[in-house]
Order: structure tokens, then C-alpha cells, then sequence
């Protein structure tokens, strides 16, 4: 799979997650997917929808920032505009097999309402 390809895997699962498009999402994910962010630790595909997918419908929008590929592992930056005026900015790690998602790792960036820092609870 190409670096392009890849990229457009990454657009098009953000974009599922604003549209709701969920059957896009679980055809981009493999079969063995895992999932790990500071609240889920290495989660399958099943609880990733029953946790991540659910709580989606606070996301005003996603603005991807950086998508960089080697290989079959990619990191995208984002910034998330939460509905509400809340945002902030991830990256993640994604890792391919094939034409599947096999593997993304969420690492938090800090928060922001309205312009001002907004520490978040240990």
C-alpha cells in the first residue's frame, strides 16, 4: 500500500467519525486491531467501538495538522474542536497491515476553552 493510500485511509477514518459512518471504520480496522490512549490499554476492536465509537457525537471537527508515513506505520496531528468551544491537540500512531488498520496508539495534548489553558485532572 502507498504512503497516498494510507493517508487517504487516515482522512477517511476522521471523517467517518464526524459523519458517523461507522461501517468505514470497522472495514479500515483489522480483525486483531488494538487500541491504546491514557484511558484504554492495548483494547480490542469490539471495545474499542463499545467505548470510543459511542462517546463520539461531542466532536465538532477534526483539523488535520501533519500525516506522516514510512513504511506501515504513520503519525497524524490533529487539532479537535469540541462542540462547546473546548479543543485540543493529539497525535497519534497508526500501524498497517496490508490495506488494515492494525494498531493506533492516542496521545493527548493539552487542553484549551476559549483561548485559556485548561489543566486536566490526574
Amino acid at each position: 500500500m502507498a504512503s497516498t493510500d494510507r493517508i487517504d485511509t487516515i482522512r477517511a477514518i476522521f471523517a467517518a467519525y464526524l459523519s458517523g459512518n461507522r461501517r468505514l471504520v470497522e472495514a479500515a480496522l483489522s480483525d486483531d486491531f488494538r487500541f491504546t490512549s491514557p484511558y484504554d490499554d492495548n483494547i480490542d476492536k469490539p471495545t474499542y467501538f463499545e467505548r470510543c465509537w459511542k462517546n463520539s457525537d461531542w466532536i465538532e471537527r477534526h483539523q488535520l495538522e501533519r500525516i506522516f508515513v514510512e513504511g506501515d506505520e504513520a503519525f497524524v496531528t490533529y487539532l479537535c474542536v469540541a462542540k462547546g468551544g473546548k479543543h485540543f491537540r493529539n497525535t497519534e500512531f497508526f500501524a498497517f497491515d496490508g490495506d488494515k488498520v492494525k494498531r493506533i496508539d492516542v496521545y493527548f495534548g493539552a487542553s484549551f476553552e476559549d483561548g485559556v489553558f485548561v489543566p486536566q485532572p490526574r
